[in-house]
């Protein structure tokens, strides 16, 4: 009897670009594709952040550059992907939020949440698969989702507005790109500990009503999304295409 070969999950040979890359989920995702094999380009706006990154990273004998880019620049990001070999793996992560009541919303606020977990990401995908496609590559898109883009959720309108469309967006990528052998889909994760999300949880009570909603128990850790990276980075996802692995403790089952 031939038993099947699992699929591998390394990446060796692979280039990887991570968005937001500096702290929390994208440092995270960043460590998990170098560990993998691949050598991983981390960006974001500031400096110092991904150097001591990928600082980091070199130290485990792991590849790693760092790249200084505000990826809502549209003629730097395309000027970013046009001067560089094609990226087998792009991790579309940086994003932000502005928690507040639907109608404390203002238009710059709007603009600010809107522009960077949507727009940017829209176009660093498209400047990077058009460089996939020149080079005749396939390739994986993962987009740092929410489990917010499957639900609704208090104070979080906006929020919501911007990974729900970023996961109707993942989806028709994955349409138009899959002839090409290029693959989209998105990580949606609960409420992760970062830098970031720390101060919110100082609140008790909001902590306690968060953790009633994850079934599981415990806020997500960073470490909690780094496997699904890995995995839809991969072979062994090879089949997966316009979905959502959605990484929630089992907050959206209810």
């Amino acid at each position: 009897m031939i038993l099947p070969a699992t699929p591998s999950f390394r990446l060796d040979g692979k280039r990887a670009r991570v968005t937001g890359a500096g702290r929390g989920i994208g440092l995270a995702l960043a460590a998990a594709l170098a560990g993998q094999g691949a050598h991983v380009t981390l960006v974001a706006r500031s400096w110092d952040g991904i150097a001591a990154a990928a600082e980091a990273i070199g130290a485990r004998g792991e590849a790693a550059t760092a790249e200084m880019l505000d990826v809502s620049r549209f003629s730097a990001v395309q000027r970013f992907f046009e001067e560089r070999p094609a990226f087998d793996i792009l991790i579309n992560n940086a994003g932000t939020n502005r928690p507040m009541p639907m109608m404390a919303v203002g238009e710059s606020d709007y603009d600010a949440v809107m522009d960077l977990n949507v727009k940017a990401a829209f176009f660093v995908a498209q400047a990077a698969v058009r460089r996939l496609l020149a080079e005749g590559k396939p390739g994986s898109l993962i987009h740092i989702g929410s489990q917010m883009g499957h639900v609704g959720g208090p104070d979080r309108s906006l929020y919501c507005a911007s990974k729900w469309a970023l996961e109707g967006m993942s989806k028709a990528f994955a349409l138009d790109l899959a002839e090409a052998g290029i693959r989209s889909n998105t990580i949606a994760p609960t409420f992760i500990e970062t830098p970031l999300t720390r101060p919110y949880f100082e609140d008790a009570a909001f902590k306690a009503r968060v953790i009633e909603k994850i079934k599981l128990g415990r806020l997500g850790q960073v470490e909690d999304v780094m496997g699904a990276a890995v995995f839809l980075a991969s072979e062994a996802s090879a089949l997966v295409t316009g979905t959502s692995l959605i990484v929630d403790g089992g907050w959206t089952a209810d």
